[in-house]
């Protein structure tokens, strides 16, 4: 999870209603240049004081005090003359002065907030690579949540936190949903193939992701809501094509995949920027980007399946060879060899889905 503070400073008539808001969805830190709008924040929520003008008299109000230091001088005087709190760093990014300027407080601050003027994030590029190995938090101002979400995946490792004004209520909750860059693991559940049968012609979706898929990841794929089949990618050699490890062959149109928050999506409705959850043999999870779905008439093969609890699995898949779904061990089974007795992974959803949430009502799916 990464750190999310609401900058609250020009927020006028609307900031308590914000300053709610954010409590209510555990934002971070809540950022102003008044002291007085933190005085009286609970102790859940860390009160960042971002000094605009002179340093206050008191500081007693804030947890961390955002400064200026060609202005107010360095953190290390300041920490000395006001232990109670934690003092960091504000660097404007507009060249490569002020970039090494940001570089030496992201290696020695504990807090750095930064504000980088220029649309491109290479220089974030720099400042985190800069910081790998330093202790502190880098915080980068964000225009919107659109850009927020950008931040927090630059260079794989992103910023430890953003720091955005709202300009609207319920942007809070929209910022901390940003913020959840991890995805939880599932735990997999061993099927027993029961039968497979060919049933003729209808349209299958090829998923082709934005990402290189590992030999032991894909997607997992069901006609049920409550069962799922772990679908393979492209990336082990086949005779009579080359490889296409951003690739899952994943099954008919109907089917469902998982995304963020385990809601489900059709692979008929999948698209160019679309999230799907990756899974691995290990149940280890993370999101991709959809590049582009194709959707074509084939000949289809149904795997029925069930579980050690007795819940029956159903997956139907293009009837060929090189389609394939992984079982124990990251073993590669193709579908058209798939016989009863056979083991593949699956997942089980512990809750039925309506448009797509879980959701906790009585569904027969058949």
């Amino acid at each position: 999870m990464k750190l999310t503070w609401l900058d609250i400073r020009d927020s006028g008539e609307a900031k308590q209603a914000m300053i709610q808001e954010a409590l209510h969805h555990r934002i971070d830190g809540l950022v102003s240049a008044d002291p007085a709008d933190l005085a009286d924040l609970p102790p859940t929520v860390t009160k960042v004081l971002k000094v605009d003008g002179d340093l206050p008299e008191g500081l007693e109000a804030a947890d961390v005090v955002i400064v200026d230091t060609e202005r107010h001088g360095s953190t290390a005087e300041l920490s000395l003359r006001h232990p109670e709190v934690e003092f960091g760093r504000f660097v404007e990014i507009v060249d490569a002065e002020t970039l090494e300027e940001a570089c030496q407080a992201a290696r020695t601050e504990r807090w750095s907030l930064l504000l980088f003027r220029d649309p491109t994030k290479i220089p974030l590029e720099i400042v985190i690579a800069a910081a790998a190995r330093s202790t502190g938090s880098i915080f980068t101002i964000a225009a919107d949540i659109e850009e927020a979400e950008i931040i927090y995946g630059v260079l794989e490792l992103g910023s430890d936190g953003v720091m955005m004004a709202p300009s609207a209520v319920g942007q809070a909750a929209e910022l901390k949903a940003a913020a959840q860059t991890d995805t939880e693991d599932l735990e997999l559940t061993e099927l027993q193939v029961v039968d497979t049968e060919h049933i003729g012609m209808g349209e299958r979706a090829c998923v082709d992701t934005c990402t290189h898929f590992r030999e032991d990841e894909g997607i997992l794929v069901g006609s049920h809501s409550k069962g799922m089949i772990l679908c393979v990618s492209e990336t082990h050699p086949l005779p009579y094509m080359p490889t296409r490890p951003f690739r899952v062959n994943a099954g008919a149109i109907h089917s469902y995949t998982l995304s963020k928050d385990e809601r489900t999506n059709y692979l008929s409705e999948l698209k160019a920027g679309s999230k799907v959850m990756a899974v691995d043999v290990k149940g280890q999870t993370r999101m991709v980007t959809v590049g582009r779905v194709k959707i074509e008439s084939r000949p289809l093969i149904s795997v029925n399946a069930v579980a050690p609890n007795g819940r029956t699995v159903n997956l139907i898949l293009q009837d060929d060879w090189h389609v394939r779904v992984l079982g124990p061990g990251g073993a590669v089974l193709n579908s058209t060899e798939l016989k009863p007795g056979d083991t593949v992974l699956g997942y089980l959803p512990s809750e039925d889905r309506h448009v797509g949430y879980p959701i906790d009502e009585f569904c027969l799916e058949k």
